[in-house]
């Protein structure tokens, strides 16, 4: 959380405009209209203001203080501060965005955020995830990341067992000047 307080701004200008739509495209039919929207890790707001544009309701939350507050600015309504690791939620949302969130928490603790998602979701809710393509966790610049492939994935998901994965695929990074990152996109469908 410390890169995130010291670099709040810039993180949030970095990411703000960037194009998502081929992501949402995964996600976004899967579920009915008005479906209510669980964003976590929602960093600048950058997709839940997109969805509520788009008449979903949202529900989002960061665990970076700094971060809610430059996203309760875009998107005009509270931004919770909570860790993935701490939620509550119980069968209240029909989709959940994982965008680039989940790699933050650590391997031997996915599996427990992992099943408090399965429980947030109604029965055959959606959920997108990514994680930067590979094996491992490591600390860059300041910030801890778990890296995932589709191994990885699956086994997780396999551990999970309220889950399914509905697809599985690679793209490269959406921001300007980093197109040589690999992520690691899903979709994954809670059991009835």
């Amino acid at each position: 959380m410390d890169y995130y307080a010291s670099n709040a701004k810039a993180f949030v200008e970095s990411t703000l405009r960037v194009d998502m739509q081929p992501l949402y495209q995964h996600f976004l039919p899967l579920l009915s209209e008005r479906a209510h929207i669980l964003d976590v890790g929602c960093g600048s707001g950058r997709d839940a203001k997109y969805f509520i544009e788009h008449d979903y309701k949202v529900t989002a939350f960061d665990a970076s203080a700094e971060i809610a507050a430059l996203a309760e600015k875009e998107l005009g309504q509270p931004i919770p501060v909570q860790r993935l690791q701490d939620i509550q939620y119980q069968n209240q949302f029909d989709g959940i965005w994982a965008c680039a969130s989940l790699l933050h928490v650590p391997a031997k603790e996915l599996p427990d955020v992992f099943h408090r998602l399965a429980l947030a979701l109604k029965p055959c809710g959606v959920i997108y995830c990514s994680f930067k393509y590979g094996q491992g966790e490591y600390e860059k610049q300041g910030r801890r990341f778990t890296d995932m492939d589709e191994t990885g994935l699956r086994t997780l998901v396999d551990e999970t067992e309220a889950l399914e994965i509905k697809e599985l695929w690679v793209t490269a990074d959406r921001r300007p000047g980093r197109e040589q990152e690999r992520w690691l996109n899903a979709v994954l469908i809670s059991g009835v």
